[in-house]
């Protein structure tokens, strides 16, 4: 637009038309506050811009946004998503396109790739829908959620700190918790394990006895002392001059044949001493 008399460059959109008069640009839309306008000049200015939600690279805006071609340019967007299938993709020679055609399900992962091809190729991409409130800050979620690794939660104060009249509805809110459930779920599931506290050998709290169920556990033997039973007990180191049971018996019998062989036995032959 060639300048005329009586024109200044805006400070706002940087094109010639009569702001100070309340003029309003027919590039951008964008118009001078009056005196009773002046607490709505932010929102003047962001219904002309689109909401920068990631510097140089990701931007968030309305239908009336992406129609303003010189205001895309300013700013250097090169690539525009269009979430509403309703929506004309106006200047098609000028940007590059890419459209959701569904109107009631939102295609995230296809918007997604999208997205992290613009990013690879360091373009600056819008994203829009009818009036940048619902659908279009839908798919910024989930792209902060994917990319990011950000929550729902996380993303969406993002978004809207960014774009205060971000209104997102239940139905759309629903589907993002649901993305939100398969991108986290299939990230804690590739290929890490949680610790598991099953051991693979149950403990036993038999306190040193053998199951009863166990079947390499015999009939309990009283006689051989070498079988295991439930009734063995751990050896002691008991000082060799203590014998208990059998042991004991077994001494006693020896000590008595060595009494014995030490002794004079009787003879047949020999005639009793009288003692007296």
């Amino acid at each position: 637009m060639r300048k005329r008399e009586r024109e200044n460059p805006c400070g706002v959109c940087g094109h010639y038309h009569k702001y100070e008069e309340g003029e309003v640009c027919g590039v951008c839309g964008h118009r001078m506050p009056t005196v009773t306008d002046k607490s709505a000049s932010s929102s003047a200015h962001a219904s002309a811009f689109p909401s920068e939600i990631l510097p140089d690279f990701l931007y968030l805006g309305s239908y009336d946004n992406a129609s303003r071609a010189e205001l895309l340019r300013t700013q250097r967007i090169s690539h525009i998503l269009n979430t509403v299938p309703a929506c004309q993709n106006l200047y098609k020679n000028s940007f590059t396109y890419h459209c959701l055609h569904d109107d009631t399900k939102l295609q995230f992962d296809d918007a997604i790739q999208f997205l992290e091809q613009c990013e690879k190729d360091r373009a600056r991409v819008l994203v829009h829908c009818m009036s940048g409130k619902n659908r279009s800050p839908a798919i910024v979620i989930a792209f902060l959620m994917k990319s990011k690794g950000w929550k729902l939660v996380q993303s969406y104060q993002w978004v809207k700190e960014r774009r205060p009249s971000v209104e997102i509805t239940q139905a759309i809110y629903h589907q993002l918790q649901e993305y939100e459930q398969q991108v986290f779920g299939s990230m804690q599931n590739t290929g890490v394990s949680l610790p598991s506290f099953s051991p693979s050998n149950p403990l036993s709290f038999s306190f040193g006895f053998p199951k009863p169920n166990d079947p390499t556990v015999g009939v309990p033997s009283f006689n051989n002392i070498s079988t295991t039973t439930i009734f063995s007990r751990p050896s002691f180191d008991v000082p060799h001059q203590f014998s208990f049971g059998a042991g004991q018996t077994a001494k006693s019998t020896s000590d008595e044949s060595t009494f014995g062989t030490n002794t004079n036995t009787c003879n047949g032959n020999d005639i009793p001493m009288d003692g007296s």
